[in-house]
């Protein structure tokens, strides 16, 4: 929750533009109207313009420049001091346009981090996909119908941002599967289906050494993702509210992708086939809520 809570202005710096002119206001109110030029809360100051520096980070110079100029002035008139002058004007204004360029250059920073990470995962995906004609796409498509569902049940941006990852990357497990049996268009023999099963673990081994993954919930997508709300799904046989949400989640989205999508093995099915399967594993394969979430999303179209 708590990093939750820390990531959230990183994908929504609105957060932050609304804290910029909280605390500015607040900062003027205090020293208008109850402070009377008390200089004990110009730290208020300051971090109004931290605020203005992250919240702001993609605007121009001259914009932040122009706030970070009223900023000052505000203080300045509100906070009077005995050896107040334009000199001592100048210094606070460079010092706090130092402040906003600052914080503005971090959360730069920040963007580029979360985008390259973003970045990596989809390439690979894509790796995976990429070996097989017939799944091609489908770790994107899983994405796509995984974060619908997360959007309709009013999930956090920052956790339709992880389900994001996880769908991408839950079948990375299958780089460790050998071709013949990945590709293979009759039906597989029991050995070779356990091979298949084991991708689940195989992903998690290859991700678990990844900070961020092992926290936020990556990893519980990329092994949990063919349990089954009813126990009988591997590769720990988890059930009910035993399975992880985002795990749930993808479930659905995945084998919504794998029915309508044209395998090796078969001819994709149509939409209402699709639905149909989805709707009658509802409580058995699939948890019922999410499936009525999931269905929802057709029924408006």
């Amino acid at each position: 929750m708590l990093k939750e809570l820390f990531y959230r202005p990183l994908y929504n710096p609105i957060y932050f533009r609304y804290g910029f002119f909280f605390v500015l206001a607040l900062s003027v109110i205090l020293n208008s109207f109850i402070l009377h030029g008390e200089s004990i809360f110009y730290i208020l100051y300051i971090l109004s313009v931290i605020f203005l520096g992250i919240g702001f980070y993609d605007k121009s110079i001259w914009f932040l420049t122009l706030l970070t100029f009223f900023t000052v002035t505000c203080r300045y008139l509100l906070i009077p001091d005995s050896n107040s002058n334009l000199g001592i004007f100048l210094i606070h204004l460079i010092t706090y346009l130092l402040i906003t360029l600052i914080s503005a250059g971090l959360m730069k920073y920040a963007q580029k981090v979360e985008a390259d990470n973003l970045e990596l995962t989809v390439a690979l995906s894509n790796t995976l996909d990429s070996r097989d004609h017939y799944t091609l796409h489908h770790s994107e498509n899983v994405a796509i119908y995984s974060v619908q569902i997360a959007e309709k049940m009013k999930l956090s941006k920052v956790n339709c941002e992880i389900i994001r990852k996880g769908a991408l990357l839950h079948d990375i497990g299958k780089i460790g599967i050998p071709e013949h049996i990945l590709g293979k268009e009759g039906k597989l023999t029991e050995d070779e289906y356990t091979i298949i099963k084991s991708h689940p673990t195989l992903g998690h081994n290859m991700l678990k050494h990844i900070g961020d993954f092992h926290k936020n919930g990556v990893l519980d997508i990329v092994l949990y993702h063919h349990e089954r709300f009813d126990g009988k799904g591997y590769p720990s046989g988890l059930k009910g509210q035993q399975i992880p949400l985002f795990a749930r989640i993808v479930a659905i989205a995945d084998t919504y992708d794998a029915i309508t999508t044209k395998r090796v093995y078969r001819e994709g099915y149509d939409l209402e086939y699709a639905l149909e399967e989805i709707r009658k594993n509802k409580g058995l394969q699939f948890d019922p809520e999410i499936v009525d979430v999931f269905l929802s999303l057709f029924e408006q179209e």
